[in-house]
C-alpha cells in the first residue's frame, strides 16, 4: 500500500459514523456483532481502517456511502418511544418520525423508553463523538415529578453524591421547580453531567422516592449556555473558514423537521 493510499485510511467506526449509521461507540457494537463487511468479508476488529475511496463497506449487506451534507435535528421524544433507529420487537422508535428523509440520522445519546424530552439526531459522527465525550461536561437537565416531597437535606444528598449500580454519581444541582408541585408531591429540576442508565430514577430511589414522570429539557431555548457549548463543539468539528450555522430546530410532537445552512449572522 502506497503512502498516499495510507494517508486516506480512516477507522471503520469513524467511517460508519460519517455515513450516518450511528455514533462511533454504537458503530463499535455493530462491528463486534458481525454486522459490518469490508469488500465482502465480515470484520470484527474494532481498530481496523478502511479506504473510503476504494473499499466497499456494507452494513447487513447494504452498501454505505458517506454523507457530505451534515444535518442536525432536535426532536421532542414522546414517552414509550425507543431512542434507537430500529427495534427487533417492533416497538416505536425515533426512526419512525424520519422515514421520509433522504439521509440517515442517528441519535446522540439516549433517553429511556418512559422518558420524554428533547434529543439530538445527526449524521455527523465527529460532532456526536465530541458531544458525548465526558471532557465537555455538557449539562443534562431533567424535570422529575416525585411521589412525595423531599426535604432540603435529601436534595443536598443528590448534590453530595449517592452510590447506584454502576458507581457513585452526583448532581450539579437539585432544586424544586417553581410553580409546580402540590401538597402531595414535588417537581424537582436535576442537572447532571454523567449519563448512566436510568440514573435520575436510581438517584431518587436512593433518597426514598419514585419518579412518576421524567422530562429531559437540556436543549430547550432557555438553556442558552448549553446551546452555546454545542455550538462551540460544532464549530470545532466542522473546521470551516466560513461557518454557516446549521440551526438546531426545536421540534415538537407529532412530527420532526430539520434546518441546515442557516447563517446566524443574519436576523431571523
Amino acid at each position: 500500500m502506497s503512502p498516499a493510499s495510507t494517508n486516506k485510511l480512516v477507522r471503520l467506526n469513524k467511517y460508519l459514523a460519517d455515513c450516518g449509521v450511528a455514533s462511533r461507540r454504537k458503530a463499535d457494537e455493530l462491528i463486534d456483532s458481525g454486522d459490518v463487511q469490508i469488500n465482502g468479508k465480515t470484520v470484527f476488529e474494532l481498530g481496523i481502517k478502511v479506504d473510503p475511496q476504494n473499499d466497499r463497506v456494507t452494513l447487513k449487506g447494504k452498501l454505505l456511502r458517506q454523507d457530505n451534507q451534515k444535518v442536525y435535528v432536535m426532536f421532542y421524544k414522546p414517552k414509550h418511544v425507543l431512542t434507537s433507529m430500529s427495534d427487533p420487537e417492533g416497538r416505536a422508535t425515533v426512526a419512525d418520525y424520519f422515514r421520509k428523509l433522504p439521509f440517515r440520522l442517528f441519535p446522540v445519546g439516549r433517553l429511556d423508553w418512559d422518558t420524554e424530552g428533547l434529543i439530538l439526531l445527526t449524521n455527523d459522527g465527529d460532532f456526536a463523538q465530541k458531544v458525548m465525550h465526558p471532557r465537555h461536561e455538557i449539562p443534562k437537565a431533567y424535570l422529575a415529578k416525585l411521589n412525595g416531597k423531599p426535604t432540603d437535606e435529601q436534595l443536598r444528598k443528590l448534590v453530595q453524591g449517592v452510590s447506584i449500580i454502576g458507581g457513585r454519581v452526583r448532581a450539579q444541582s437539585a432544586d424544586r421547580a417553581r410553580g409546580k408541585g402540590s401538597v402531595q408531591y414535588d417537581w424537582v429540576r436535576v442537572v447532571i453531567t454523567e449519563g448512566k442508565n436510568r440514573q435520575i430514577r436510581k438517584m431518587f430511589e436512593k433518597i426514598g422516592f419514585d419518579v412518576k414522570n421524567l422530562v429531559f429539557e437540556t436543549w430547550k431555548p432557555k438553556h442558552g449556555e448549553h446551546m452555546l457549548r454545542l455550538r462551540k463543539i460544532l464549530l470545532a468539528t466542522l473546521k470551516t473558514p466560513r461557518f454557516n450555522w446549521p440551526q438546531l430546530a426545536e421540534t415538537w410532537k407529532p412530527q420532526a423537521s430539520y434546518h441546515k445552512g442557516v447563517d446566524p449572522s443574519r436576523p431571523a
